[in-house]
């Protein structure tokens, strides 16, 4: 049997396979929803670890909880078709 090398970047940033409706936005949704829970990872080992400090950490994940947000309304998911586009939640 022939053993396949795993990449760097296939090590650091491991993908998940997508399950749910396939719609391109949906797609790249989960993409970004992988990111986000990457990083958080990233930034709570690092803050354990003592090398950020635990204001700095929630800066940045609250960070990347906003661009994730962002990301949602722009991409309409969780969006009825014949919702209005002025009364959305966020």
């Amino acid at each position: 049997m022939e053993k396949k090398m795993m990449s760097k970047e296939d090590f650091l940033y491991p993908r998940g396979r997508y399950y749910g409706h396939v719609k391109p936005e949906n797609l790249v949704f989960n993409a970004n929803l992988q990111e986000f829970a990457q990083r958080v990872s990233y930034i709570c080992n690092l803050e354990t670890g003592g090398k950020v400090p635990p204001d700095e950490a929630y800066e940045q994940i609250k960070f990347l909880w906003k661009q994730l947000k962002h990301s949602k309304k722009q991409l309409k998911i969780g969006e009825q078709p014949s919702q209005n586009n002025g009364s959305e939640d966020g």
